[in-house]
């Protein structure tokens, strides 16, 4: 790992970052692995990351959080957060990558593995060719673009997605007789404890390739539902005959849900160059976000460290995760120098790719810094097996749903790994 200024000792800060934790313990460090859809340890380890690198990003995307909420001015922020960026050893770093010229062509990606990877200047001349279309016109990538896209993994997804992801939509998958049947008829591993065990065979549960899968269904019911819907009255009538058509339990959420009030509440379907409040010129598309379970901050020390077999599992019925508890807070150290990153974004967009391992999903590891130790930000594009992959930090993995308008060309239908 590289060498940088010292910091104070950490104080957690419930961030959003996208970056892992500390230095991982042996058996953490010895599970880590790049290769295509294999389990991994550590985010730190794997991105060479350090502990002040961690603090830095904890404390900037505590900030992006706060200000990405659509219709909210920035606030104060809470006492730890605040309480660090006083702190003398804190130094924002953090750079806005300067504009590149819209005709110019991107260098090829560096592949390995199920993993593509390149800086974030070279993103943002891809970005510009083949995702930046409004209206079948090229765009530029304004200044606050660049900005939202600075701040990392999460900012990937924000510049793509227009509004700060809100995680209302979100889809998962749990196998709760495989939770059952494991916890009968398995024993904990050498030296595991039982809360270790539990957290794990919960981990194991839950399967991201049907809930990703789960998402692309109602997405595509939803894109049937807009289409000639040039008023919400009218979709929501479109949505609830789809829903009947499909025999989805969707159907039966209250209407003031978030499934229902989704279209509404997503801002560019008020704008007047997004939707202008014609359902019509918007469509559903997909995100991705990897978290932690443990985090009641009132609850059991163990499940803070070990997981909580018990948070965030999907309604069996319509495959639904309550998010109103998710506060972007880290998994707890379980042993001295250990410490976690609290989630990780990707976004999808609208391919059309049946096969779930064909689909890419394009990510970053830290925030934009290259004038310092931490140095640029690189942008990643994964296959499916690499991304629901996910790291020690992460026993949660969610596919969120969201609306964009139709002329936005930031989630073509075919996504071609790094460029050809």
């Amino acid at each position: 790992m590289h060498k940088r200024r010292k910091f104070l000792a950490f104080a957690t800060v419930g961030a959003v970052m996208c970056t892992a934790g500390f230095m991982p313990s042996v058996s953490q460090a010895a599970s880590s692995s790049s290769g295509d859809g294999e389990k991994k340890g550590s985010y730190a380890k794997t991105h060479g990351l350090t502990a002040d690198d961690v603090k830095n990003i904890n404390a900037l995307n505590e900030k992006a959080l706060t200000l990405g909420q659509p219709g909210k001015f920035p606030v104060e922020l809470p006492p730890s957060a605040s309480a660090f960026f006083r702190s003398p050893g804190f130094v924002n770093d953090r750079e806005t990558p300067p504009a590149e010229p819209l005709n110019r062509v991107p260098d090829a990606y560096r592949a390995y593995g199920g993993r593509a990877t390149t800086v974030v200047n070279n993103y943002i001349r891809k970005w510009q060719q083949v995702y930046s279309q409004r209206d079948g016109k090229q765009q530029q990538m304004t200044e606050e673009q660049r900005e939202k896209l600075s701040y990392g993994c999460v900012g990937v997804t924000w510049v793509n997605s227009g509004p700060y992801p809100t995680n209302k939509l979100a889809f998962a998958f749990f196998d709760k007789n495989k939770y059952k049947n494991d916890l009968e008829n398995t024993s904990p591993r050498p030296n595991e404890t039982r809360a270790e065990f539990e957290g794990r065979i919960a981990k194991d549960s839950f399967d991201e390739r049907k809930g990703f899968n789960r998402a692309r269904d109602v997405a595509s019911i939803m894109n049937k539902a807009l289409e000639n819907a040039h008023d919400e009255g009218t979709y929501i009538d479109h949505l609830k005959t789809e829903l009947a058509n499909n025999d989805d339990a969707l159907l039966h959420e209250d209407r003031s849900s978030n499934f229902y009030s989704a279209l509404r509440n997503a801002p560019s379907f008020k704008e007047r160059d997004g939707g202008n409040y014609d359902p019509s010129k918007m469509k559903a598309v997909i995100y991705s976000k990897h978290f932690w379970s443990g985090q009641d901050q009132r609850g059991s020390s163990d499940k803070r460290k070990y997981g909580d077999p018990d948070a965030f599992r999907p309604d069996e019925s319509t495959g639904l995760v309550d998010m109103s508890k998710d506060g972007n807070i880290p998994r707890s150290p379980a042993n001295p120098g250990e410490g976690w990153v609290n989630f990780d974004y990707g976004w999808f967009g609208a391919q059309t790719e049946a096969d779930a391992d064909k689909t890419i999903w394009t990510h970053a590891d830290h925030y934009h810094a290259p004038n310092n130790g931490l140095g640029p930000m690189h942008v990643y594009e994964s296959k499916f097996r690499n991304w629901s992959a996910g790291y020690a930090d992460f026993d949660r993995g969610t596919y969120v749903i969201t609306f964009i308008p139709k002329s936005w060309n930031t989630a073509p239908a075919k996504v071609e790994q790094g460029w050809p």
